[in-house]
């Protein structure tokens, strides 16, 4: 039983930490090509979602933002995904991830 347990929590961590990994690489992504110089911020967020289906559930790509932000004198475009965090079965906890991905904005 104990066994069971640990396997379940482990496989509950592993799949967390798979889409969490998956919504950064796309909001990194989303951000990077929003940030181009022939594109824009809803550009990006587009691509985010296009990512998010493709990777994931379009359900994980609901909640997506993308705005531009200045750091440190530079305009950097910055797309945010708020998305739920998988549970398996009724283990674990619920709740959201939220995830950034910033880049420098062209010209």
């Amino acid at each position: 039983m104990l066994l069971v347990a640990l396997l379940a929590g482990v496989l509950q961590l592993a799949l967390a930490l798979h889409v969490r990994n998956t919504l950064i690489d796309s909001a990194s992504e989303g951000a990077r090509y929003g940030a181009l110089s022939d594109s824009s911020p809803d550009a990006g967020a587009r691509r985010t979602r296009e990512l998010i289906a493709m990777s994931l559930s379009a359900g994980y790509g609901d909640d997506v933002t993308a705005t531009t932000v200045s750091d440190g004198g530079m305009d950097l475009v910055e797309v945010r995904v708020r998305a739920p965090l998988p549970v398996l079965g009724l283990l674990g906890p619920g709740g959201t991830l939220v995830v950034t991905g910033r880049a420098v904005a062209e010209g």
